[in-house]
């Protein structure tokens, strides 16, 4: 009985040992031969291809490991470390640099004293610009705390920003019905005109910088130099000339009076 019960044990080990030595994929040969032998066979041929089977997987793993890596690090370089960010921290970033521009400056101003030159359409356009003016300087890692002057409930512009522009009461900037001659001393007032003498190369923080209202398809020449030389204030206009690049047109024509989204961008990038 015992010796039936030690040969039922071996069988039921060299069973054991065939089926871990397939999960290895290694062949465990004839069965039958190792329940003769009455041993579970561990020659060195076995424990080689053991060792080899378990450094297969592990180099495996580390593959698959470095190639995490890999693409995590071309992800961060193809799109920018600030797209790794979440929306609610992006919001966070540009809310306290929008603020760190209230405090310290730079400000810009958007003039709205001008709204009786405008069309209907003149005064829609002006509300778009505003949106696209807004939007580029809340992405700017150096923005302008935002400003618009003179923008007076019931207005044509009043009505149509509100109109044309989801959210615009929650834009962080400042609004107001008052003139900038009454809210900044005039030594630190400079109005923004195409047709200044001085080049405006450098920002100064502490300056107040003021873009005309303007959407003017008829263009009224002199219009914003004319007001700044009223009020005795400095004047400058943005490098165009210096910086543009002119391309050949039928017309022959280039016009050096941009858009408010459009002299504000490049403000940005000065």
């Amino acid at each position: 009985m015992e010796g039936g019960g030690e040969a039922a044990g071996r069988c039921g080990e060299a069973d054991s040992a065939c089926e871990a030595l397939r999960l290895l994929q290694i062949d465990p040969g004839d069965p039958a031969e190792w329940r003769a032998g009455g041993a579970v066979p561990c020659s060195r041929n076995v424990l080689r291809k053991q060792k080899h089977w378990e450094k297969v997987i592990m180099a495996k793993k580390r593959k698959r490991t470095q190639e995490r890596e890999r693409r995590k690090a071309r992800q961060a370089e193809g799109k920018g470390t600030a797209e790794q960010h979440s929306k609610r921290v992006l919001k966070a970033i540009m809310k306290e640099r929008l603020l760190e521009a209230k405090e310290s400056g730079p400000r810009l101003c958007v003039d709205l004293s001008m709204a009786d030159h405008m069309t209907k359409k003149e005064t829609s356009r002006l509300a778009a610009q505003i949106r696209r003016l807004y939007g580029a300087n809340r992405r700017a890692k150096k923005p302008f705390w935002l400003c618009l002057t003179e923008f007076v409930m019931g207005s044509s512009i009043y009505e149509e920003c509100f109109r044309m522009n989801d959210g615009f009461s929650n834009y962080l900037m400042d609004t107001t019905q008052e003139s900038y001659l009454d809210l900044f001393p005039l030594d630190t007032i400079v109005y923004l005109t195409p047709d200044s003498e001085n080049v405006l190369e450098d920002i100064d923080p502490k300056k107040v910088y003021i873009l005309g209202g303007l959407v003017d398809e008829s263009i009224h020449k002199k219009l914003t130099l004319q007001r700044a030389r009223d009020q005795s204030l400095q004047t400058a206009r943005l490098p165009i000339r210096e910086y543009m690049v002119k391309t050949i047109n039928t017309k022959n024509y280039h016009s050096e009076t941009l858009a408010i989204n459009q002299g504000s961008s490049v403000m940005l990038e000065e």
